[in-house]
């Protein structure tokens, strides 16, 4: 029988576990919790009402290797930023052509969930802010590296990463670009995020809105 490598029941349950480990920031002045839409941002909320702290978003799309969309190459970020696997596009044989027409694909993509998250606002002022950037997990890490690419370019205070779940060579390589990094967990054996929730179900635009707003009005009600 194959081991059962569920973890958690599903991303608000991956939000809790994560804010045991954040408490040091309950009540602080000055914290945010940015998530990466859709999924990071049911795990976001969770954390940012346990610690009782604003939620944003920041909006990084993930440019897939040719036929295989999971398999980030890279990602674009909504502040322009571009992060490349340089590596897995010489060894994958992925044409310039097809990295400049996805990262025009995505910007587009990037603005119309400017468009429906913010109402068209860009990312919030973040001088000075202590920034929980959280996921529901990674594989590659290609869109949280753009996500601290991004926000190493603001001028804040403190960034730290808050993840459900994380290859180890990947959890490595992100704890050594920031200033702390919270992993859950950093199993061996690792297919897909998705293989490690027991409901990993699809979060729709519609979901994030209403998570967004019920966070800037105060509401501390769980996602549901």
């Amino acid at each position: 029988m194959e081991e059962d490598n569920r973890i958690f029941k599903d991303r608000r349950d991956a939000g809790l576990e994560l804010a045991k480990r954040l408490m040091a920031y309950k009540d602080r002045e000055g914290v945010i919790v940015l998530a990466l839409p859709r999924g990071g941002v049911v795990t976001g909320f969770e954390i940012a009402s346990c610690l009782n702290c604003p939620l944003d978003i920041i909006i990084i799309r993930k440019i897939g290797f040719p036929g295989q969309p999971e398999l980030a190459v890279g990602a674009v970020s909504e502040t322009g930023a571009v992060v490349l696997n340089e590596s897995l596009i010489s060894s994958g044989g992925v044409s310039r052509k097809y990295i400049d027409n996805e990262i025009s694909r995505q910007r587009a993509e990037i603005q119309r969930r400017i468009n429906l998250y913010r109402k068209g606002k860009g990312i919030p002022d973040l001088r000075g802010k202590i920034i929980i950037l959280a996921d529901d997990g990674v594989a590659t890490g290609a869109t949280m590296k753009a996500a601290i690419s991004t926000l190493k370019t603001e001028d804040i205070a403190k960034l730290v990463v808050a993840l459900p779940v994380a290859p180890p060579a990947t959890a490595e390589e992100l704890q050594r670009s920031i200033d702390e990094f919270i992993c859950l967990e950093t199993p061996d054996y690792f297919m897909s995020v998705g293989s490690f929730y027991g409901d990993f179900t699809q979060v729709v635009d519609e979901e994030v809105v209403e998570l967004l707003q019920k966070s800037a009005t105060g509401k501390k009600v769980r996602a549901v």
